[in-house]
């Protein structure tokens, strides 16, 4: 089994991380949320909470090159969106455009020797004020809580 299959089974399979999406989309009022495995050559989303029919299933794949996660997965940092029509840097940035959200967090999960995982994300077609001091820091909490359920899950795996 390969590091990729075997990090969704583990993930997808984790009702763990099923709470802590749902209270990512509680945190942020966005209806998608994921953890995604992000590589230099892909994107697969782990476990998924979709509430916006953006139609995304634990296994499935983006282009990680269409993704912000890819972004991050450089410089390592967390992109908070509040709305993507009021920020001109984000306005017509590719990715926004493609999947057609307004509001966007991605934030990097990083394994406990510091190695990259990937990203526990969420969006929304709509805007939301997630880019604040106390929503930052729980959403921050929450993707280091991922990782680990996800460390705890794998050692009893």
């Amino acid at each position: 089994m390969s590091d990729f299959a075997r990090d969704i089974s583990v993930v997808s399979g984790s009702a763990a991380v099923r709470v802590l999406l749902n209270r990512l989309c509680a945190i942020t009022g966005m209806g998608f949320a994921a953890v995604a495995r992000v590589s230099e050559h892909r994107w697969i989303a782990c476990q998924v909470l979709d509430r916006i029919a953006f139609g995304m299933e634990p296994g499935g794949e983006l282009q990680v090159k269409t993704t912000i996660c890819d972004e991050i997965r450089d410089h390592g940092r967390a992109v908070y969106i509040d709305s993507v029509q009021d920020e001109p840097m984000w306005r017509t940035h590719p990715t926004p455009v493609l999947y057609g959200f307004q509001s966007y967090v991605s934030v990097p999960v990083y394994r406990p020797d510091g190695s990259f995982f990937g990203t526990l994300c969420a969006i929304d077609p709509e805007p939301h004020v997630v880019n604040t001091p106390e929503t930052v820091s729980e959403i921050e909490a929450l993707a280091r809580e991922i990782m680990t359920c996800l460390e705890n899950e794998r050692k009893s795996a």
